[in-house]
């Protein structure tokens, strides 16, 4: 039952001095979460109050299944924008309908992230790798800054997905710029920032919200020299079905998937990260999905959009002490109070103090370091992030989702068509043998010798790379040239058309009157030796342990000990063995 819900757990063996560390957190995030939400709500696209409804009975569901014990799941801001720009691209009229695409658009993603984990594959996120990653959440975070403007300056400016409509269609508005709206929203990021320099356990989103209601209520500012949030529903969420036509899901199940997967992504390593922290290790990822399946279908019949781990909110709740996921349940009871009783004041709430809020939470999704980081060590890996960022920044989410991947995807083939091929020798003084142009003149280099390394599985995309390699190494060398020793360590496998060349490699160098040697050949490696026509070629007293053994036979063949033979034919032994039973 445990592992079905997690919450049983860490209740059976729940501790009264986890209690105040837990209502302290939960409160804590709690106050972040209702103007976060709120914001985030807009992001998407959505009315203030469809954030509050998403950071109920999502999260609560969540508690109850999910194995961090750390994070804080709630709305997001690259989530909600993926909903905008995903349901940005279709032909939608009214609010009401926007609504209803949104909760279908939930209950897909829950469906999909469920689907992933009761299979158990959580490994297809290892696909989105972190250059990908970080060049989307770049671009997304400047996409979703300069959303914003529309509620900075206080005017109506037509939204995109794409940077640079943003910054036209920006600049066309910049004429009807509200002073008041801009002057408050810029207070508010000003504040915000100085509150996290001066000390960041200070709940600056509490207080600008706070200051901003008072502002409005004792200056007696209306909607007209104002933008505020308005009025906001007061009550819980009602039931909905989701209206799942066969063209609803036709249309959204491309924008589903990348929101299934990256609100995956963002869970586990946030997760991941907090664990590194507190050394405590309790995530399962396939439950992790599962979890956060589960609380987006349950969350889309009571009118929430997705919802996923919280980058800021998941930081405050493990800086505040929590120690298990009833912290969640005391944010819950806060955004239950709020919804009941508290709305009426948000409609005094300038969407200036929102557009702050999102900005400066969202700043934070650039990652400079890490950029910089790349392309000093991995130039490579450094071009890959900067395709997905001008891809997500100038075309679109998905897109630059889908050829970062990509990129990242061809990035590997080339990798491992050209891997790393080493000429070794002898260092002097041991019996290591390591390659020569690292070590120099430590490297001893024998003329009627050639010792070479494979850093890579052998295989139809590199087999071809190999034997070019090996003959023009071979051909380096000239008639002084009397044997071959092939270190094997790095080969984990060879597929079919890696063993033909290999065959044919082998054969070839015999026919030169060469003597090919194979050394240092792992389990799996062995038996594809043996178990194909290899062995026929090479020969069993030509496969060794260590290539230390391999250069003794090279110079003297009664060299080889009883016991590296033994491991060295392990393989076939066992193969007389079973030949023998049979």
């Amino acid at each position: 039952m445990q592992r079905i819900f997690p919450f049983l757990e860490w209740l059976s063996n729940y501790r009264k001095v986890y209690f105040l560390k837990d209502l302290s957190a939960g409160i804590t995030v709690g106050i972040v979460l209702v103007p976060q939400g709120m914001a985030y709500a807009m992001v998407a696209g959505l009315p203030p109050v469809y954030g509050l409804y998403a950071s109920i009975f999502p999260i609560l569901v969540y508690t109850l299944l999910g194995t961090s014990r750390k994070i804080a799941v709630g709305p997001v801001a690259m989530d909600s924008l993926l909903v905008a720009a995903g349901l940005g691209t279709l032909a939608i009229s009214g609010l009401e309908n926007y609504i209803a695409l949104v909760i279908v658009l939930t209950f897909m993603v829950g469906a999909f992230q469920f689907i992933l984990g009761s299979f158990r594959m959580g490994f297809l996120v290892n696909f989105l790798s972190r250059p990908v990653i970080s060049g989307f959440t770049s671009a997304a975070a400047l996409i979703i800054i300069f959303s914003q403007l529309k509620h900075l300056l206080g005017t109506s400016i037509e939204g995109s997905n794409r940077f640079h409509e943003l910054i036209v269609n920006a600049l066309e508005k910049l004429g009807d710029t509200n002073p008041l709206d801009l002057a408050i929203g810029l207070l508010g990021i000003f504040m915000l920032i100085g509150f996290k320099k001066w000390n960041k356990s200070i709940p600056g989103i509490l207080i600008i919200v706070v200051l901003g209601i008072l502002g409005v209520l004792a200056f007696g500012w209306s909607e007209e020299q104002l933008r505020l949030v308005g009025t906001v529903p007061q009550g819980l969420p009602h039931f909905v079905m989701p209206n799942l036509e066969v063209e609803n899901l036709k249309q959204l199940w491309p924008i589903a998937i990348a929101l299934a997967l990256v609100g995956y992504l963002e869970a586990i390593s946030i997760g991941k990260s907090l664990e590194e922290k507190s050394g405590e290790e309790t995530i399962r990822p396939n439950q992790e999905l599962i979890a956060l399946g589960s609380a987006n279908i349950v969350g889309s019949f009571f009118q929430a959009f997705p919802v996923t781990a919280s980058f800021s909110r998941s930081a405050i709740n493990y800086e505040s002490g929590a120690k298990t996921n009833l912290a969640s349940f005391f944010s819950i009871l806060l955004v239950l109070l709020t919804v009941l009783f508290l709305t009426p004041l948000f409609q005094y709430l300038p969407n200036a103090i929102l557009a702050s809020i999102i900005m400066v939470s969202v700043y934070g999704l650039i990652d400079f370091n890490y950029s910089k980081n790349l392309w000093n060590t991995k130039r490579d890996e450094f071009f890959v992030l900067l395709i997905t960022f001008i891809t997500t920044l100038f075309v679109g989410i998905t897109e630059g989702i889908l050829v970062g991947v990509l990129a990242s995807l061809l990035l590997m083939v080339y990798r491992t068509s050209r891997p790393h091929f080493a000429v070794l020798g002898n260092i002097k003084n041991s019996d290591y043998y390591k390659n020569i142009k690292r070590f120099g003149d430590e490297a001893m280099i024998r003329d009627d010798l050639l010792i070479i390394r494979f850093d890579a599985q052998l295989y139809f995309g590199n087999a071809t790379f190999f034997k070019k390699e090996l003959m023009h190494h071979i051909k380096a060398k000239g008639k002084t040239l009397k044997g071959v020793i092939l270190n094997a360590e790095a080969i984990n496998y060879i597929d079919a058309s890696g063993v033909q060349v290999l065959t044919q490699v082998i054969h070839e160098i015999h026919e030169k009157g060469l003597q090919f040697y194979i050394a240092g050949a792992i389990g799996p490696t062995r038996d594809t030796i043996f178990n194909s026509g290899i062995i026929n070629e090479l020969h069993m007293e030509y496969l060794f342990v260590k290539t230390k053994e391999a250069v003794a036979f090279f110079d003297n063949p009664d060299s080889i000990s009883e016991i590296g033979a033994r491991v060295a034919y392990e393989n076939n032994k066992k193969n007389d063995r079973s030949h023998n039973v049979k």
